[in-house]
C-alpha cells in the first residue's frame, strides 16, 4: 500500500482525510478527518519516531541499536522537533492571518470562522 500523502501536490496546502474505510465490513465514513502532525513526516522520520519510541524514548539506548553516537542521535530528534514546532507555528500564522482579514474587511466573519474551523481538524 503507498504512503499517505498529506500536501496538495498542487498547492502544497494539508490535505484533510474525507472517507475512512474498514476493510473487514466495508464500512464507510465520510467527513473531514484532520490528519495527525506526525504524518506530515517523510517516511524515514517516521521510522525514526518509531525506533524511537521501542527504545523507551532513551536517547542513550537508540544510540546503541542505531551504532551512533549520542550527539548524533539528539541532533536528529532536535531535527525533528524544529520540523514539528515550524508546522505548529505555521498553523498559528495561518490563523493571525485569517483574523487581520476578517478585522481589515477583506474576509466575512463567516468566511473567516470556515476557514478556522478547517485548521482545527
Amino acid at each position: 500500500m503507498p504512503n499517505l500523502v498529506t500536501q496538495c501536490p498542487a498547492c502544497r496546502e494539508t490535505l484533510l482525510a474525507t472517507r475512512l474505510t474498514c476493510p473487514s465490513c466495508d464500512l464507510h465514513l465520510d467527513g473531514q478527518f484532520a490528519l495527525p502532525p506526525l504524518l506530515g513526516l517523510d517516511a524515514r522520520d517516521l521510522d525514526f519516531i518509531v525506533r524511537f519510541v521501542r527504545a523507551s524514548g532513551s536517547l542513550k539506548a537508540m544510540a546503541k541499536l542505531e551504532g551512533q553516537s549520542y550527539p548524533t542521535i539528539r541532533a536528529r530528534l532536535d531535527e525533528l522537533i524544529a520540523r514539528l514546532d515550524a508546522a505548529h507555528r505555521g498553523t498559528e500564522l495561518r490563523q493571525h492571518e485569517i483574523l487581520d482579514a476578517i478585522a481589515n474587511g477583506t474576509m466575512t466573519a463567516a468566511e473567516g470562522a470556515a476557514k478556522l474551523k478547517e485548521l482545527k481538524r
